[in-house]
């Protein structure tokens, strides 16, 4: 069984390292943290399973067109196929990310949302309950390090 502890000591790493192990035990191509600025999310951390230089598109992208305006909402946000989600009918990137799993990324200081830790993928693709369970944790461990960069 995947545990915190064993995030902990990849975090050890470094961010990267954590990044990775996440990625390792869930189907999906990509696990992320954005930071939001403004009108913008930036990407400041990206493990591609396929091992990729990080596509422009996922660089930088307008809130209002991303998926973490429901993490901001929501609290977490959780879709294994965008497609067949009512609640993103309409929605820029409905049919492009198909599968999104993300939680919140709060400042440990102020207690503020920072970002978000997210699996994604282009393809629909379910999250096992353990493994959302785990990025929820994971969140708050890596929140002082990302923040940190």
């Amino acid at each position: 069984m995947r545990t915190i502890d064993a995030v902990t000591e990849a975090l050890d790493r470094g961010p990267g390292a954590a990044l990775a192990y996440l990625n390792d035990g869930v189907p999906h191509r990509f696990s992320a943290v954005y930071r939001f600025a403004g009108p913008l999310l930036h990407n400041v951390l990206l493990h591609d399973k396929a091992g990729r230089i990080r596509p422009e598109f996922l660089a930088v992208v307008p809130f209002s067109r991303s998926y973490c305006q429901y993490v901001v909402r929501e609290a977490a946000f959780r879709t294994d196929n965008s497609l067949a989600d009512p609640r993103l009918f309409g929605h820029a990137l409905r049919g492009i990310v198909v599968s999104y799993h993300s939680v919140p990324m709060l400042d440990p200081v102020s207690g503020h949302l920072w970002g978000t830790l997210s699996h994604f993928d282009m393809r629909s693709l379910p999250l096992a309950d353990e493994e959302f369970e785990l990025l929820k944790q994971a969140a708050t461990v890596l929140a002082p390090v990302v923040i940190a960069l």
